[in-house]
C-alpha cells in the first residue's frame, strides 16, 4: 500500500507516519531524509544534490523524483510508502503519478489531516521534541512528566524549531495554501482523498486513518 500524508505545517503528518512505520512496517520516504542521505552518499545522483545545495539552490522537481525511483528500486515498495514532504505541487504530483505508472505501482489513498488555522497555531507554538528520539510534546496539552527530561528515553536535549513561533507559522500556512492546498482537490477528483480530523486525540487520529485505508 502506497500513501500520501497531506495537511498544514503541524498537523501531525510525522507522528502518524511513524506510527505507520512501527505498526504496518512502512516505509516513509521524507524529501528531507533522501535529500541528507544522497548528499553524503557519493552516488551520481548524491553528487549532483550536494553540487545544488552547496549552491545555495533548491534541488530541482528531477532530482526528488529520481531519489525516489531509486527507493523503490531499492525495496522500499515492497512494504508499502508513505510520501512525507512531496508532492507538495500539482506538477509534483503528476511527475510521482507518472514514476509510479512506470514501475507498475499506484497511490492506494490520500490522507488530509484537516486542521483549524488558530488552533494550529496553538499547537505548534507550544510544541517541542526530544533531540535523541524524536518524541513529541507541548507546552500545555503534553508536558514532559519530569521537567526538561524526555518521558521516553530521558534525555536532557528537548528542542523547538526555530520556525515554531506564530509569525514563522503563518508565513508557512500561506505557503501551504498557496502551493499544496490545490492537491486537495486534485486528489479529490481521483477518488483517492479521505479527510481526517487533525486535531482529534492522537489515537482517534491514528484510528481514522487506520478505517481509511481499510483496517
Amino acid at each position: 500500500m502506497n500513501i500520501i500524508l497531506l495537511g498544514a505545517p503541524g498537523a501531525g503528518k510525522g507522528t502518524q507516519a511513524r506510527t505507520l512505520v512501527e505498526k504496518r512496517g512502512m516505509v516513509q520516504l521524507s524529501t528531507g531524509d533522501m535529500l541528507r542521505a544522497a548528499r553524503t552518499s557519493g552516488t551520481e545522483m548524491g553528487q549532483r544534490v550536494a553540487a545544488v545545495m552547496d549552491r545555495g539552490e533548491l534541488v530541482t522537481d528531477e532530482i526528488v523524483i529520481g531519489l525516489i525511483g531509486e527507493a523503490l528500486d531499492g525495496g522500499a515498495a515492497v512494504s508499502g510508502v508513505i510520501f512525507d514532504g512531496f508532492p507538495r505541487t500539482l506538477a509534483q504530483a503528476d511527475a510521482l503519478e507518472k514514476l509510479l505508472a512506470g514501475k507498475g505501482l499506484g497511490l492506494d489513498a490520500v490522507i488530509e489531516l484537516r486542521v483549524d488555522d488558530e488552533a494550529l497555531v496553538d499547537r505548534v507554538t507550544g510544541r517541542f521534541t526530544c533531540g535523541n528520539c524524536g518524541e513529541v510534546y507541548h507546552d500545555r496539552t503534553r508536558p514532559t512528566k519530569r521537567a526538561g527530561t524526555c518521558d521516553v528515553c530521558g534525555s536532557t536535549d528537548l528542542r523547538r524549531r526555530a520556525d515554531d513561533n506564530e509569525e514563522s507559522l503563518r508565513q508557512r500556512l500561506m505557503e501551504y495554501y498557496k502551493k499544496t492546498s490545490p492537491l486537495i482537490g486534485y486528489y479529490h477528483a481521483k477518488g483517492k482523498l479521505q479527510v481526517v480530523d487533525g486535531l482529534a486525540p492522537m489515537t482517534s487520529v491514528e484510528a481514522a486513518i487506520a478505517a481509511a485505508l481499510g483496517d
